[in-house]
């Protein structure tokens, strides 16, 4: 599946949610959107947890 493609369910899935259940809606929508997305590319190996735990694996601790 294109990226365009994705891109655009993605919006059609915000603009229901947006307009059928308001801002909250949208919001809940938009931040499981960004939790499914990351999930799906630590699951595909593009994303490394250590980017976001630490010093990313270079072994310096800060002081």
């Amino acid at each position: 599946m294109s990226m365009a493609v994705v891109g655009l369910a993605a919006g059609m899935a915000l603009g229901f949610a947006g307009y059928f259940g308001g801002f909250w809606a949208f919001l809940l929508v938009a931040v499981l959107g960004a939790v499914g997305l990351a999930v799906g590319r630590f699951l595909d190996g593009d994303l490394d947890p250590g980017q976001f735990l630490g010093s990313g694996g270079r072994g310096e601790r800060r002081r």
